[in-house]
């Protein structure tokens, strides 16, 4: 195999430990066994000045033995003189395809043998960044480099004078006659090109100025991948593979192989560490939300209300609470009164609840990860619910000298209500009473006067609930172990937690049948979203709005607990 080459070597070897624990197993690499590949330089795979010629592969027991030869190139011109002179010793392979075993290599293929300044000690060893440990991975890539010694021939002699020399940086013997008598430096020298020459002195002056930066390094280790052919990369950091070692092993140490190179990165001299590093991913396909939390009462509220068809609300009772409304007793010979009682009535009419925004068509078209338009508009009805529901329970927190304040004589806020609809119950601990206990008790004394549907919820701020939960018997055990014995204990059917941001100052929690207050809305009036683009601007803008009203249609069907007055 390989009658007529130029140089023969180890591209690489198994069975030995790699840097990163990971083994090649004899015959991982047995289906390239004759196969001929491409002999680059140092894995530069952009350009086809890069091949130097090819590589012949055998498959042995110890390893993947590469027959390689030259090409008549300027590059493989370069590549044979500097191998024949003992200046490049080291062979390198490029596999992928990998299949792996726990951290042994069972498969690959080989694609490509490059020359390399150095491999690494010892032997070999798979510069793999990704590939993760299943029991058997798949379609991943390493770079095998081997520092073990090439062996040189000349293939232009004949068979039976052919004479192989171990470029090791040892003396071959040879016969000192004139035509086997061994080129001095001066003879290789002259006969190089000015190119040639140009391209050596690079080599010898950046070798010399690597020695001088780098005397703690130990014996025999060399700048890793670096391209000879490549001026423009001559003068910037490189990792020596020392340096690489006390990384790793730091990073091991750490828990964290970035952490140790960030460490590192000035000691080593590491100039843009950041290009180590791949950049960040989202975890998800959009941005999320930071919101009040928690926010499930906003779909308590938006599911719970009355809906009707019409806006405008009219509301009318007969006051029979006067004793003159009563029914009443007749005496002989007396006269029979009229019952006599009042008519109370009140009418909401309905307002705008809107929510604005606008894009940019060139962001609109260069974000591209995710569909940033229907990611907007489920904003902007996220937040015009959750608008809606705090106007409906709270109010909406905005001063009434706001211009966006929502009108309260339009969507009446429970709390705010006339006492005739929500019913105001004082919270005042008693002597050496918890307020916890206070509190429970004020709700469920308040009842007494309720004459709402009945399905009650409370909506009251996590601390409260915290604090009632917390409560505990004589002997120390929690009265109530969760929110379903409390809310049965404060006679509502649920207990709903607030952001305590939203509730007035004051209020301690709200208990109604949300059946009882009505939301209303004309055909149109409902919410809509439009949109419509600014050419002059070239902004796409969209609205979502809608038109209601809202109010209690109950006498006394709210239950607002606050805190006493002083």
């Amino acid at each position: 195999m390989g009658e007529n080459y130029d140089f023969s070597g180890w591209a690489t070897k198994n069975g030995i430990k790699c840097a990163d624990g990971r083994v090649i197993l004899e015959n991982a690499f047995e289906h390239d066994d004759g196969n001929k590949v491409p002999l680059v330089w140092n894995h530069q795979h952009d350009s086809s000045k890069n091949i130097l010629g090819h590589a012949l592969l055998e498959n042995r027991k110890e390893g993947v033995y590469a027959y390689c030869s030259f090409n008549d190139s300027e590059a493989g011109r370069n590549a044979k003189l500097l191998v024949e002179h003992g200046d490049v010793t080291a062979l390198s392979i490029y596999a992928n395809q990998l299949k792996q075993r726990g951290s042994e290599v069972i498969h690959g293929a080989i694609r490509e043998v490059s020359l390399v300044l150095a491999g690494a000690n010892p032997g070999a060893f798979i510069d793999n960044v990704v590939l993760a440990h299943s029991n058997i991975e798949i379609d991943e890539e390493a770079i095998i480099y081997n520092d073990g010694e090439l062996e040189l021939t000349h293939s232009e002699e004949k068979n039976d004078e052919k004479e192989k020399k171990t470029v090791d940086n040892t003396e071959t013997k040879k016969t000192d006659t004139p035509e086997n008598r061994e080129k001095t430096v001066k003879d290789v020298w002259d006969s190089m090109t000015e190119e040639q020459q140009t391209v050596a002195e690079l080599i010898i002056g950046e070798a010399i100025k690597r020695k001088d930066n780098n005397d703690s390094e130990k014996e025999g280790e060399e700048n890793m991948k670096h391209n000879v052919f490549d001026n423009d990369t001559m003068d910037q950091d490189a990792l020596m593979h020392s340096a690489l070692d006390t990384i790793i092993a730091d990073g091991k140490r750490c828990g964290s192989l970035k952490e140790s190179f960030l460490q590192h990165s000035e000691e080593y001299g590491i100039t843009n560490i950041d290009w180590l590093f791949p950049d960040a991913k989202n975890l998800t396909n959009q941005p999320g939300f930071i919101k009040r939390n928690p926010d499930a009462w906003v779909d308590v509220v938006m599911s719970g209300v009355h809906h009707t068809p019409f806006s405008r609300i009219k509301m009318m009772f007969a006051d029979l609470r006067e004793d003159e409304a009563r029914a009443k007793g007749y005496t002989k010979g007396k006269l029979k009164k009229e019952e006599v009682f009042g008519l109370l009535k009140r009418t909401v009419d309905p307002t705008t609840i809107y929510k604005k925004q606008k894009l940019d068509r060139d962001d609109i078209i260069d974000i591209t990860d995710f569909d940033v338009v229907s990611w907007l508009k489920g904003e902007m009805r996220m937040m015009l619910d959750e608008e809606i529901a705090r106007a409906i329970v709270f109010g909406d927190g905005r001063t009434s000298l706001s211009e966006d304040k929502i009108s309260e004589t339009n969507i009446i806020p429970i709390v705010k209500d006339a006492d005739l609809y929500s019913i105001k119950v004082d919270v005042k601990p008693e002597s050496g009473e918890s307020f916890a206990h206070a509190f429970i008790t004020a709700a469920v004394k308040g009842q007494d006067t309720y004459e709402g549907s009945g399905n009650t919820v409370l909506f009251t701020s996590t601390a409260n609930v915290t604090d009632m939960l917390l409560m505990e018997n004589t002997i120390g055990n929690r009265i109530y172990k969760d929110m379903n014995e409390l809310a049965l204990a404060m006679s509502v059917s649920k207990i709903v937690k607030v952001p305590a941001s939203i509730i007035p100052e004051g209020i301690y929690g709200v208990i109604v049948d949300l059946k009882d207050y009505n939301v209303g809305a004309d055909k149109g009036g409902s919410v809509n979203m439009f949109d419509d683009f600014d050419i002059d601007y070239n902004q796409q803008k969209y609205l979502i709005e809608t038109r209601c009203s809202g109010a209690l249609v109950k006498p006394y069907s709210a239950i607002v607990l606050k805190k006493a007055a002083d």
